[in-house]
């Protein structure tokens, strides 16, 4: 392995236009935002941001459009350091897009927008880069690169990651059965599982899948067995400003904390520690922190 991890990320992207509410609507009427933020996001994309500014080396493979949205896209994704060779654009096709809504306590309404003009095919993926990576983290909003790259990571005997949130059960599951690592949020571990709660969804499908399972709920940390034996393990106490993209940070922090030789406990706390800080600024994931700042969060056990 590399002394810096090169970690590959598949999945979504979208170009996020951010409104800070008091609280989110209740009824048809007009909203005055606080504040409005534009910038790139999508799980894969702030997943690949968060590893980067934690030290990560990635490379990004995704679908957007030929358009003026896709040019800021790759701007904004090109400057914090992601290589982004494998972004695929379609001509005629609008890059996808969100509308993201989050009120005083951090909470979030979000309306995505993907385009059905987007290729879904994944065979302009190149193996040699999925082979030659130290680790990989897919979505599933993209089943068919997701596939592809997993199974081209497992069969190179690479850390393989899946950020599984809410979706199809049956793509949730078919995916999870092809990674190393899957790291499901609550509501998609109990929709899975057909369980009511987070410590019954870990065991069910702990036992489901021959790779690492952990379930992430909010404030209410990261959960996984061990030994047979439930752990959770809470994230740091902050001043919550917005939630957006917090799942992704502590994704792409907990790949790069594997790529890295570290303990599935070692691992989640400094997943948990990157995404409780990103949780303290307004505009998703341009709140991802540095690795300084997570190392310092650490330190003084917060």
């Amino acid at each position: 392995m590399s002394q810096v991890p090169h970690i590959v990320f598949a999945g979504a992207a979208t170009m996020d236009m951010i409104f800070a509410v008091d609280a989110l609507p209740t009824a048809p009427g007009k909203v005055l935002p606080k504040a409005m933020i534009q910038a790139a996001h999508g799980m894969a994309t702030s997943a690949a941001i968060a590893a980067t500014r934690l030290g990560a080396r990635t490379s990004l493979i995704t679908r957007i459009g030929d358009d003026s949205m896709g040019d800021q896209f790759v701007a904004q994704v090109t400057a914090e350091g992601v290589d982004c060779e494998h972004i695929r654009r379609f001509e005629g096709v609008p890059t996808p897009l969100s509308a993201v809504i989050v009120d005083r306590s951090g909470e979030r309404l979000i309306l995505p927008y993907y385009d059905k003009g987007l290729r879904v095919d994944p065979d302009w993926i190149p193996e040699t880069l999925i082979q030659s990576a130290d680790a990989v983290q897919v979505d599933i909003r993209w089943p068919e690169a997701a596939t592809k790259v997993l199974s081209l990571a497992r069969g190179a005997g690479k850390i393989a990651v899946l950020d599984a949130d809410t979706g199809p059960p049956e793509v949730i599951l078919a995916l999870a059965a092809l990674a190393s690592h899957t790291v499901f949020s609550a509501p998609a571990a109990m929709l899975v599982s057909g369980t009511d709660s987070v410590a019954a969804a870990t065991r069910e499908l702990t036992g489901r899948f021959a790779g690492f399972v952990g379930v992430t709920d909010g404030a209410q940390g990261c959960f996984w067995l061990e030994n047979g034996s439930l752990h959770n393990l809470l994230p740091p106490a902050v001043d919550v400003v917005d939630t957006l993209a917090a799942g992704d940070v502590f994704h792409g922090a907990f790949t790069l904390a594997l790529a890295e030789s570290r303990s599935i406990p070692e691992a989640v706390a400094f997943a948990n520690a990157a995404a409780a800080l990103k949780c303290t600024v307004f505009g998703g994931r341009l709140g991802s922190p540095n690795r300084a700042s997570v190392l310092r969060c650490l330190a003084q056990g917060l």
